[in-house]
């Protein structure tokens, strides 16, 4: 079947996507959206109480799905004047993208971090800093003039904050299980690492000097996400396979089998069906 998208959704810039960069992207999406059905068949297989990181990988797949579905189908970009070339020449700049990333990246970095012993708030900063990324990747790539390059040393420098706590201070704190998860998590978080490497590189000849065409961007970016995306999120989940789940201290709630003070919510239930009987209100 041939693809029309172009055609039903003209290009709104004079460097643009070609039929063959949404061909990509078709197919981009439809390997993402497998590999979202899969992790949501793999999700049933697991307990009640032992599924937040394959909900995790759920909703990071699922909003690649909805971005890569608009991308392909020309939507969700916005003409910017272009630096380096003729005066007046605009390009599209796919803003769908970046509210992708804005909800996948911290997801990514928050499900590597919950398997680690770093405190709450470590990981809320390090939440926050990949957010600043993701922001400063957009106000540049919007931005027509040089300062888009301040954007880019800002969105740079988060990063870089990302990395050592990934890298360096992830690696140092106790694991759970007498470490059982350290294997898992190095590989894990260097695999993720690389990965964010290599997007600012792409962002630098794409939306900052317009040196690649927006097709080759779609590529470039396109076979990124597909790495970063399904494939990382099923060789983590992948490494998570053996670990046991309650060695995380992670509990949801009536679904867990811990209860307060590390009492079993059975043994809670039975202590609770000798009490007596007190009549309580409404709240």
């Amino acid at each position: 079947m041939a693809n029309h998208a172009l055609d039903l959704n003209p290009p709104n810039a004079h460097l643009h996507i070609s039929t063959h960069g949404s061909d990509w992207l078709w197919a981009a999406f439809a390997f993402i959206l497998f590999s979202c059905l899969a992790t949501v068949g793999l999700n049933f297989f697991r307990p009640r109480g032992t599924r937040l990181f394959h909900q995790i990988a759920i909703i990071v797949l699922a909003t690649s799905s909805l971005a890569y579905f608009s991308m392909a189908s020309d939507l969700g970009s916005t003409p910017i004047r272009t630096e380096f070339r003729a005066d007046g020449e605009t390009r599209q700049i796919w803003y769908v993208r970046y509210i992708q990333w804005f909800i996948t990246f911290p997801l990514l970095v928050l499900s590597v971090l919950l398997a680690t012993g770093l405190s709450l708030s470590d990981i809320l900063t390090t939440l926050f800093m990949s957010i600043v990324v993701v922001i400063c990747g957009l106000v540049g790539a919007l931005v027509a003039s040089t300062y888009k390059w301040g954007y880019y040393v800002f969105g740079c420098a988060a990063l870089f904050y990302v990395w050592y706590v990934l890298l360096v201070q992830g690696t140092r704190t106790t694991f759970a299980a007498d470490g059982a998860f350290r294997k898992g998590y190095l590989m894990s978080a260097g695999f993720l690492s690389f990965m964010l490497f290599t997007y600012p590189i792409c962002w630098a000849l794409a939306e900052g000097s317009n040196v690649i065409t927006p097709t080759s961007e779609m590529i470039w970016y396109g076979i990124l996400d597909c790495i970063t995306g399904p494939v990382f999120v099923l060789f983590f989940l992948w490494q998570l396979r053996s670990v046991d789940y309650s060695s995380f201290g992670l509990h949801s709630g009536k679904y867990t089998d811990k209860g307060v003070n590390g009492r079993s919510v059975k043994a809670a239930e039975a202590g609770a069906a000798t009490a007596p009987a007190v009549e309580t209100g409404a709240v």
